[in-house]
């Protein structure tokens, strides 16, 4: 029976590989009969030099990479604010002061039911001005408040999903409210807003492409600025987005380790 089920499972993978194989065999024939009919002239060769460099044996950052650091400079800070922008939001829908819960509840509502866009022009052309901010700051601002609401929802969420009992327990111990979110629900609601934290910020990264509007030498302006010099539209484009799928999954890679780091440490000191 047991040798059964492991040629099953042999079978099943093998199957699973032969599909995957077949569908990328299948997309790149479309990738390729696309680019014939196009009659394209594909300038491969000239993507490095738009990546890096060596000048007299010294490594140099060209446009796109100088790009990306921007980008990673600009999804840190933001993903940074927007976390103690929702943490804040969540915690004030559940204070006892009806108008931090109102305040929270206008903010979260009024941000997740408008355009992104529409936001960072408002925090460029008219905050920024007011609180002396340029342009890659105002990016970080807009950034971070677009997706600090959606952080608000994920917080207040894990913080509701901590049982009821871990409650009630540390009322019993006459815990401070500031000592029961910081030591009692905090720490167990962690573990379950990190998933979908994880989501946002690969969100906050394929948002930040919007900074380019407002002039921002981000990874997605860059390469808007060597496709006007260049032509190359479609190596560029793909070489962006590769770049970004790189940025991206290394984050989910990284959480996904820290979750099971989390995991771990939870059940040991079960």
């Amino acid at each position: 029976m047991k040798r059964r089920c492991r040629a099953g499972a042999r079978w099943r993978a093998a199957f699973d590989t032969l599909a995957f194989l077949v569908l990328l065999l299948g997309l790149g024939w479309l990738l390729i009969e696309g680019a014939g009919t196009l009659h394209y002239n594909w300038q491969w060769y000239r993507v490095p030099q738009y990546l890096y460099r060596f000048e007299q044996g010294a490594f140099q950052a060209g446009p796109l990479l100088r790009g990306l650091g921007v980008t990673l400079a600009l999804s840190g800070w933001s993903l940074l604010l927007a976390v103690g922008f929702g943490l804040t939001a969540a915690l004030l829908q559940r204070s006892t002061s009806w108008a931090g819960h109102a305040v929270a509840r206008v903010y979260v509502e009024v941000v997740r039911n408008t355009p992104m866009l529409v936001q960072l022009y408002l925090v460029y052309f008219v905050l920024a001005p007011i609180l002396g901010f340029d342009r890659f700051a105002a990016a970080v601002l807009a950034l971070a408040i677009f997706e600090g609401a959606y952080a608000a929802e994920i917080f207040r969420a894990g913080i509701e999903a901590v049982p009821r009992g871990q409650w009630e327990a540390a009322n019993a111990l006459g815990l401070a409210r500031f000592a029961l979110y910081r030591h009692v629900v905090l720490p167990q609601a962690v573990r379950v807003v990190l998933p979908p934290l994880t989501g946002l910020g690969v969100s906050l990264i394929k948002h930040s492409a919007l900074v380019s509007v407002i002039a921002v030498a981000d990874l997605t302006t860059e390469g808007r600025n060597l496709i006007a010099d260049t032509f190359m539209t479609f190596e560029l484009w793909f070489t962006v987005a590769a770049l970004y799928l790189a940025l991206t999954a290394t984050l989910s890679l990284l959480v996904g380790w820290l979750e099971r780091r989390l995991a771990v440490g939870g059940m040991g000191r079960l």
